[in-house]
C-alpha cells in the first residue's frame, strides 16, 4: 500500500479503550517513550482488530504543524 501521507510513525499499540461509539487508541512510538493518542470509531477499531502489543503505524495528515522550543 502506498499513501500520500508523509508523516508516518511506527510503534506498538499500548492501549485500546472501546467506548460506546468511539475508541481511544494509544500507540507507543518506536525508539522512545512518546505515545500518540488517536480517537477513531469503535467500529473501525473492531474491524482492524486493534489490540495492545500489536505493531501499528500512525499516519498524520495536517494542514498545520506547530513546533516549540525552550
Amino acid at each position: 500500500m502506498q499513501l500520500s501521507t508523509r508523516n508516518q510513525l511506527k510503534g506498538t499499540i499500548a492501549d485500546v479503550d472501546l467506548g460506546s461509539v468511539m475508541a481511544t487508541v494509544k500507540v507507543r512510538l518506536d525508539g522512545g517513550d512518546q505515545v500518540v493518542t488517536s480517537s477513531i470509531t469503535k467500529d473501525a477499531a473492531i474491524d482492524l482488530g486493534l489490540k495492545a502489543g500489536q505493531p501499528a503505524t500512525v499516519f498524520i495528515k495536517a494542514t498545520e504543524v506547530t513546533i516549540g522550543v525552550d
